[in-house]
């Protein structure tokens, strides 16, 4: 689509449901379109929201009027030694593809893999392997960003940001992805990461490939209880062979009709024992063949295509977590998390997650507009929670539309604003991204 056609006004939602619509939607096919559209944009006052696939939870990417500018033609892909050059457009699974049949592997897995690599860092998405190997940013080596006044940032790794800015304090957690990351001398790089599409627009970026591992012993290892599934958590947690450490709760279990107390789903890059106290190992099974990976493979990502499946059915939009809390408070948030939910939603919510992470996700199911109301409010008081223990609302998903009032549960009035006075010195008009982060 050359600048300035329209493919009409149309409604657009994620994969929420988040509703929204653009009056114009516009998908550049380089870098200096890009360009010309966001000068456009910033002359006419139009807002103007960054989309990728629309594998997001959060409705960041969701228009509420104005352009909507869809990056999917911006896809470069090219694998060299240790690094790769990718369009913001190139989703997930073709560039894992790519470093795997050059034998190295992108070591981010957010668990859509048909998501966009531009919304990953949107997002500084993480997912199962971040246990071991850290989020997006941890891989990014280089951006090249175009802003609204028609420049190029061309960023690298190190290279540290050219104006002050205060340190935001930070939740005491593995992972986190609600608001900017401020800090002075920061890696100018590392403002853009996390951002949500709110100040520029990455138009390419150079991300960090590992050496692909050797054999990889895959596995669902089912308890009678969950008490005795966070007892191998803790024994397991520091093992350097885990790659991968994820938790189901029995109700996500039933869903998936494994009616047992609780499971753990491992990825070891190597074949060390693990104590294997306490589990069922007779009912556990491991993935050690092709078959036997895809097996795996599909069990993961059948638990979320349910939930999102029932939610649907119900009519009302996904309500669901994306909380994280230090390692030592984990059991502690999880007990939290059923105290608030056994009174009233006994039967229907899951758990599940990055447990290694003590990164858990809940999803209610509402039947009533009345329980819909009542599960936002329990869920807001459980965000409280997570930051008083030193966490964070939002791990891995940001915040976008949806979750924007929880800025205000992670940070202190004066951090907001210095946060708004960054969006301001790239968007003085506030037209990138409307909506997200800042409501």
């Amino acid at each position: 689509m050359s600048v300035g056609q329209s493919a009409g006004a149309r409604e657009i939602t994620d994969a929420s449901g988040y509703p929204g619509h653009a009056e114009r939607v516009l998908a550049p096919e380089n870098e200096q379109e890009v360009l010309e559209i966001l000068r456009r944009a910033s002359k006419e006052s139009a807002p103007i929201t960054v989309m990728g696939a629309l594998t997001g939870v959060t409705g960041a990417a969701v228009p509420e009027g104005g352009w909507a500018l869809s990056l999917a033609r911006l896809r470069r892909l090219e694998v060299l030694d240790g690094r790769a050059m990718v369009g913001p457009g190139v989703l997930l699974r073709d560039l894992q593809a790519a470093a795997a049949a050059s034998g190295q592997f992108y070591a981010p897995d957010p668990t859509e893999n048909t998501s966009s690599i531009g919304g990953n860092i949107a997002a500084n998405a993480s997912g199962s392997r971040s246990f071991r190997y850290g989020a997006t940013r941890e891989h990014v080596a280089a951006l090249r960003v175009a802003l609204l006044d028609g420049r190029i940032l061309d960023l690298r790794r190190g290279q540290p940001i050219d104006f002050p800015v205060p340190a935001i304090r930070l939740p005491r957690t593995t992972k986190h992805s609600a608001g900017y990351r401020l800090a002075p001398g920061m890696d100018f790089l590392d403002l853009f990461i996390g951002s949500e599409g709110t100040l520029g627009v990455v138009t390419e970026a150079q991300l960090r490939l590992l050496p692909a591992p050797g054999d990889l012993l895959g596995g669902v290892v089912f308890f009678p209880s969950e008490e005795s599934a966070l007892d191998a958590v803790d024994r397991w947690r520091s093992d350097p062979s885990l790659r991968m450490l994820e938790y189901l709760d029995r109700a996500s279990l039933e869903m998936m009709d494994a009616p047992h107390g609780a499971a753990l789903m491992i990825e070891q890059e190597d074949d060390s024992d693990l104590d294997m106290t306490g589990a069922l190992e007779a009912d556990s099974w491991f993935a050690i063949s092709g078959a036997d990976r895809e097996r795996f493979r599909q069990f993961r990502h059948a638990l979320p295509e349910r939930v999102n499946a029932r939610i649907r059915r119900t009519g009302f939009m996904k309500l669901s977590t994306d909380y994280a809390v230090p390692l030592e408070k984990g059991r502690e948030m999880l007990k939290l998390y059923r105290a608030a939910l056994e009174p009233e939603f006994a039967g229907r919510y899951v758990i599940f997650g990055h447990i290694g992470d003590a990164h858990l996700h809940i999803n209610t199911f509402s039947e009533t507009p009345q329980q819909f109301e009542r599960a936002k409010d329990i869920l807001a008081s459980l965000a409280r929670a997570a930051v008083t223990l030193g966490g964070t609302v939002g791990a891995e998903h940001g915040l976008g539309k949806r979750k924007a009032h929880l800025l205000a549960v992670q940070y202190t009035p004066t951090e907001i604003e210095a946060m708004r006075e960054v969006k301001r010195r790239f968007d003085p008009q506030w037209l990138l991204g409307r909506g997200t982060l800042f409501g």
